[in-house]
Formats: C-alpha cells, structure tokens, sequence
C-alpha cells in the first residue's frame, strides 16, 4: 500500500492543530498515513497542543523549533529531511482535507506513475463558520503533460492552487527541491511550476479535496494587489528561464501572460483611483466602509507596472485618465468592467475544464 506522508507547520495556529491532525487520520479510510507537526517557535501553546497529540499517536511526529526559521525553512524541513512516504501533503494548520481526498489523490498517482502532483477543488470557509458539506464522489482524472498544464498557467496568469489540495509524489519533490526562499509570496506557484516541467499533471474531477480556511491571519490578506502582480510576474519570467525551451512558443506565452498582468494592473489602479475620489466625499466614504483610509497601493505605481507590462495600454482612455488625476468616467468604467468580465470567464472556463 502507497504511504502518504503529511507535513504540518504551525505558527500560533495551536487552536487549529486538533481538526487539521484529525481530517489526515481520522477521514481517511484505507491510506498509510504519517504526520510531522513543524512548531515554528510559537509563543502560544502550539508545541505544547502538538505533544499531546502526538503523545496519544505513534503516526504523529513532532519537531519545535527554539527560534522561529520561517514558512519556507519549515516547509523545507519537512518535505525534504522527513517526508519518506510515497507521496506528500503540505497542510497549513489552519486548513483541512476533506474525507477521502488522501485516497482520491493516491488512487491517481498510483495509477498514472507519470503524473508528479494531484490536485481537485478546495472549498473556502470563514473562520467560525460551519464546513460545508464537501462532494466525495470522483467523475473522472485529468490527467495532461506538465508542458500543457504550464501553457494554461501563462494564458490565465495566475495560481489556481491554494495548497492544502495539492498531494506530491515524494520523489519529484527531492528531485526538484524545496521552495525557493527569494520568492516568499510566491514560492507555492513557483514550486509548482518546477513540478510541472518534470512530470505530469493530474486533476481530480468532481470531489472537493481540501477546506481552506478564511481568516485575518491568512498569508494572502498581507500582499498587495501590486505586490501580488510583481511576484507572479517574476515566477512567470523565471520559468521562461528556467523550462522556456520545453514550451511551444516562449516568446508568444511571454506576451500573453504579460498582457493578462498588465490588464489586471490597470484595473486595480482604476480601482484605487476611484476610491481616492470617494474618500474626498461623506458618501463616498460611507461606501468604502469603516475603513475608508486603510493604505493601498500607489495608483501610479500600478498604471506604471501595466504599461511595462504591456506598453501598448497608454493609449487607453483609463491610463491617459489616471495620469491626468481626474475622475473615471463611465467610458473608462465600462473599459475597466470588460476587461475584468474578460479576465473572469476566462479563468472559468478553464478551471470548469479541469486545468
């Protein structure tokens, strides 16, 4: 029987520990799993949660940290020194795996000895709120080359994979190695990228295979839209770099993704635009919200990364706009929805396809 091998690291996340541990033991009939629990120097009582569960279950290991090494070093630890299993789960102590999804995820992998890593749906729920119930029944595998899998990645411009629904094959992860601590908001889609240039891809059809939880701790809610951008365009350039020559057409699959980011820029810069027109009015103010002077990205910064992005942009009304600081009128609006609208079906079509 395959064994899977399931890392946890936990940072002040002792509270979640219990449900996390559990959903990768206890809802997962019929797979040989074991678990690491990473302390990462916690000042709460994570390590102490940790010890007793693993005091109370030999498949439970656990490693505390004296000083706080950070996510990546963690990561690496426990993916690269530990995990000996066949395949691996790195599991956020603030997520899930839903029933089963261990089981789905081995199935695939040990019938498709090709394909480097699986992954299905992940479903989002805030913290508090109760799970929703999560679908368990597989329709079917994708299962495509790495090669495609990354021309879908360029075309749509962003990550579809959160994390806790992603199971490797071990031995892909050694021979590629940890994630790369120079791109620390994006080493995730960085690594798998690296995993998609050395082996095939699967994709679990129908079955939800992880809960990603919803709180003010997530990593994500700390990055700006434009440092969001500028770091999914450096993982972008660095695998045209790194796998460009196992790509059809590099140099068209650098323009398109380069047009996508440079779309989305503009937009959020119309967006931080509009909102600093409502910020100078009392309506406008009630319609940001409570927080109506909560910090956001410079709006010429962003404008700036589109054009570099795609040059091509500063003829567009909405850019000639924003750098003349007047307001967006409903041409530039509408410009703005489309483009939005556009960026949305397209990232929808393809994830309802499986990519």
């Amino acid at each position: 029987m395959s064994t899977v091998s399931v890392v946890i690291p936990c940072y002040r996340y002792g509270h979640f520990l219990e449900e996390a541990v559990s959903s990768v033991l206890d809802d997962q009939e019929g797979v040989d799993v074991r678990v690491l629990i990473i302390d990462d120097a916690s000042p709460d009582d994570s390590a102490d949660v940790a010890r007793r569960i693993a005091a109370r279950d030999p498949r439970v290991d656990v490693v505390v940290h004296e000083t706080n090494k950070g996510n990546i070093a963690t990561f690496n630890e426990g993916l690269l020194d530990w995990a000996d299993g066949d395949y691996c789960l790195l599991l956020s102590a603030d997520d899930r795996a839903t029933p089963g999804a261990l089981r789905r995820a081995r199935d695939l992998l040990d019938a498709h000895p090709e394909v480097g890593f699986v992954y299905g749906r992940a479903l989002y729920v805030r913290d508090g709120a109760p799970l929703p119930q999560a679908r368990r029944t597989v329709r079917g595998w994708t299962v495509m080359s790495g090669q495609r899998w990354l021309e879908h990645r360029f075309r749509q411009a962003e990550n579809p994979i959160t994390s806790p629904e992603i199971v490797v094959r071990t031995s892909v992860h050694h021979r590629v190695g940890g994630y790369d601590p120079a791109l620390p908001k994006a080493a995730d889609m960085e690594i798998y990228f690296r995993f998609a240039a050395h082996a095939d891809v699967g994709f679990i059809r129908g079955a939800d295979q992880a809960y990603y939880r919803l709180h003010g701790g997530n990593m994500s809610t700390t990055v700006s839209p434009l440092s969001d951008l500028d770091q999914r365009r450096s993982v972008f350039d660095l695998a045209l770099h790194r796998y460009g020559y196992r790509l059809d057409d590099p140099e068209h699959l650098s323009d398109i993704v380069n047009r996508q980011l440079g779309r989305e820029a503009l937009w959020a810069a119309g967006r931080v635009h509009d909102r600093g027109w409502l910020r100078r009015s009392t309506v406008g103010r009630k319609l940001l919200g409570a927080n109506p002077d909560e910090p956001e990205d410079d709006v010429g910064e962003l404008a700036d990364f589109a054009v570099h992005c795609w040059p091509e942009l500063k003829r567009t009304s909405v850019y000639r706009t924003i750098q003349a600081g007047e307001r967006l009128g409903p041409r530039e609006s509408a410009f703005l929805l489309d483009q939005k609208a556009r960026w949305w079906l397209r990232r929808r079509a393809w994830r309802l396809r499986g990519y």
